[in-house]
């Protein structure tokens, strides 16, 4: 299962993006948890700058053919790292699955809850009797329901609509009221752009606890790997110089993602910039308490299980 509107390039082919020219054997593979962005920056500077070809590692990004299979993959260790979400952690985690979280790209939540204007909603309280699309059953009705219950509102209040990832047409073609799973650093953006003023409401504003939203995934049985730290400390680097220059960066990044190189990913990278971790291996296990507990009383879950069958701290 997929967490958001992500899951847009199920049919996206394939693609090897970056392969330095070191040895097979130190053959690193990351793979991506959709298409490349500005959210994977610090990966791509990381490369930019050669801390990957310092740390002795030949780093391969790769785009997936389908945003579940990453997780899969380094699960049958058949790749090295995935990107994904705290969310998917937990449900692949609690599925059986020898994964761990090893890494965070970007430690803050990224989805929103968006209206706009004409819909007459400013608040959560204004919700009752509207039509609130959503993309992932079983999760997104978790989120609205908890936002809903924080001001004595639940589901029942509203109609909740199947809009297929599709957000910002939903919004624009009045299907819904407001939509669930927007991201503030691309669909807000992307309203803004088209001329729109969107109302913004943030889910952990209304009771659901702040989560990671990109992190890097292991398998439980290679965190003793030695390339880990070297990787983390290279992912750390690139941070580091993405916050030096982020326009100098932009401007390598666009070079080498040259569909990229328009607006509205512009303005997800400098926006962006402000949400990775300085530190990538740095774990806020207070964090992952909080979130699994949220988990497994809401019913996502069915184990509550202790953090380190999710996420481990490594030592770089």
């Amino acid at each position: 299962m997929h967490l958001s509107r992500r899951a847009l390039i199920a049919a996206t082919a394939a693609s090897t993006l970056a392969r330095p020219a070191l040895a097979e054997a130190d053959t690193f593979t990351v793979m991506l948890d959709w298409f490349v962005n500005p959210d994977h920056a610090p990966l791509f500077c990381a490369q930019y700058i050669g801390a990957f070809k310092r740390a002795g590692l030949n780093v391969t990004l790769t785009a997936p053919t389908d945003p579940d299979i990453p997780p899969r993959l380094v699960a049958a260790g058949h790749a090295d790292m995935a990107l994904s979400y705290q969310t998917q952690l937990y449900l692949l985690v609690d599925a059986g699955l020898p994964l761990r979280r090893t890494g965070t790209l970007i430690n803050q939540p990224l989805d929103t809850l968006m209206a706009l204007p004409h819909s007459h909603i400013r608040t959560i309280n204004d919700l009752k009797g509207k039509k609130i699309g959503y993309s992932v059953a079983g999760v997104d009705d978790v989120l609205v329901g908890t936002m809903l219950s924080y001001v004595g509102l639940n589901l029942s209040d509203v109609t909740m609509i199947n809009i297929n990832f599709d957000i910002v047409t939903a919004l624009i073609s009045n299907e819904v009221d407001a939509a669930i799973g927007g991201y503030r650093n691309f669909e807000e953006n992307e309203l803004k752009e088209k001329g729109f003023r969107p109302i913004v409401l943030w889910p952990e504003t209304y009771g659901v606890p702040p989560s990671d939203e990109l992190i890097m995934m292991s398998n439980a049985k290679t965190l003793a790997d030695p390339r880990l730290p070297k990787f983390l400390a290279a992912v750390r680097e690139g941070t580091a110089a993405l916050r030096k220059d982020p326009t100098g960066l932009w401007q390598k990044f666009i070079a080498d993602q040259t569909t990229l190189n328009d607006q509205l990913n512009k303005t997800a990278w400098f926006q962006t910039v402000a949400y990775f971790q300085d530190d990538p291996a740095q774990l806020d296990v207070k964090r992952y308490e909080v979130y699994r507990d949220f988990m497994f009383k809401t019913g996502l879950i069915k184990h509550s299980a202790p953090v380190s069958s999710y996420a481990v701290q490594i030592q770089t």
